[in-house]
């Protein structure tokens, strides 16, 4: 045990020594911007036009953190079944990418986001259901002869 005490404290110096005259093991994020590796998977990215609705991607979650919603729309077409889209509970999420995996048409896919500090879990919630409505509203418009509001 006497033996032992001398090289505890040896060996505390030296990390001491190599931590005040080394480089800090941190950045100063946010200040300094975070070069992303290649491979990152960040938050979610959903290509509402290349998604079918088949649902693939909740079933194959391993989480449960996509849910398949039903987009609610003024006029269905007659003939066909409502669309579905997922919605992403990124507050469940591991960031595995078991629903990229899964997708057959490789509508979603990762970004280099990272910074998803949220106070309130409803923040983490990942819904494109408004994209898709706006660029029916769009479309809408368009057919009907109204100016587009955008330009």
């Amino acid at each position: 045990m006497v033996k032992l005490l001398p090289a505890i404290i040896r060996d505390a110096l030296k990390t001491l020594v190599r931590a005040l005259v080394g480089r800090p093991a941190t950045i100063r994020y946010p200040e300094v911007e975070v070069k992303v590796p290649e491979g990152f998977r960040g938050r979610h990215w959903l290509d509402i036009n290349k998604c079918v609705g088949c649902g693939l991607c909740a079933r194959d979650c391993p989480t449960g953190a996509i849910t398949m919603m039903t987009l609610t729309l003024a006029s269905p077409d007659k003939g066909k079944k409502p669309r579905k889209v997922p919605v992403f509970d990124l507050s469940r999420c591991i960031f595995c990418y078991q629903c990229a995996e899964s997708c057959p048409r490789g509508a979603i896919k990762p970004t280099k986001v990272f910074s998803m500090a949220a106070y309130d879990p409803h923040d983490l919630v990942l819904d494109f259901r408004p994209l898709l409505l706006s660029k029916r509203e769009e479309r809408e418009g368009q057919l009907s002869g109204q100016q587009d509001p955008h330009g």
